[in-house]
């Protein structure tokens, strides 16, 4: 036992911190709210879709030259690429860790099992997280690389986006990839609160509000584009 503590105390900080299960949450939360913001901004730009087709492919093409007064937007590009896969591979090894470390601990299920609710909001983490990382790369081959979308026309999202959301199994995936992001926002909101000590009291019932509106805002965001193909309002 004094060895194991003698060995912690020679580790870096940074490897203590992330060896703790503080650390490992608040690397969750902290990363939880970079790709947040990452999907949010994603949300606005698709509304450009109502705009019509120059709008959407000039924001495109925006989003790919951003980076040219400074750097070349190939090497943006991979910055920003880079960035978010870091985000990510940061958000679910914490989250793994977490969950195992929680199932080391406590190897025998309870004589009496959790409150419905609190078992529900737990897989739908687990769960929906699981199945929105494999929507995402679904999502990178659909319409971004083109490979799963037989009508993909390079340079041209509005018609890739119009296209693919003219399928109905299509909509179906993203529908309930979208209900899953909802609830992973909801829940997520208020832990990343409370792990980073922003919750309190006087705080605790507007961040749940506000938590909720942000997931229903960000969900309807995303969901009514492939409505609005669906429903001929987009063509």
């Amino acid at each position: 036992m004094v060895i194991d503590v003698a060995q912690r105390r020679r580790r870096p900080a940074a490897r203590q911190f992330w060896d703790s299960t503080i650390g490992k949450k608040i690397v969750m939360a902290v990363t939880g709210a970079a790709l947040l913001g990452f999907v949010f901004a994603h949300m606005v730009g698709n509304l450009k879709t109502f705009l019509g087709a120059a709008d959407l492919n000039a924001y495109s093409h925006w989003l790919r030259t951003i980076g040219e007064p400074v750097l070349h937007y190939e090497w943006f590009l991979w910055i920003m690429r880079a960035g978010l896969i870091v985000a990510v591979v940061l958000h679910i090894t914490a989250t793994v860790q977490l969950v195992r470390r929680d199932h080391r601990a406590r190897p025998v299920r309870y004589a009496h099992r959790r409150p419905v609710r609190a078992t529900f909001a737990v897989h739908t983490m687990r769960w929906g997280g699981a199945t929105l990382a494999v929507f995402v790369v679904w999502h990178i081959l659909d319409l971004t690389v083109g490979k799963v979308n037989q009508d993909f026309v390079p340079g041209d999202p509005y018609h890739n986006l119009v296209a693919d959301f003219r399928v109905w199994w299509v909509n179906v995936i993203y529908l309930v990839a979208l209900a899953m992001l909802g609830l992973h926002i909801n829940h997520g909101f208020a832990s990343a609160a409370r792990t980073l000590g922003i919750a309190g009291v006087k705080r605790e019932r507007a961040l749940k509000i506000f938590g909720s509106a942000t997931a229903i805002v960000t969900t309807a965001g995303f969901a009514v584009v492939p409505i609005a193909v669906m429903t001929g309002l987009v063509h």
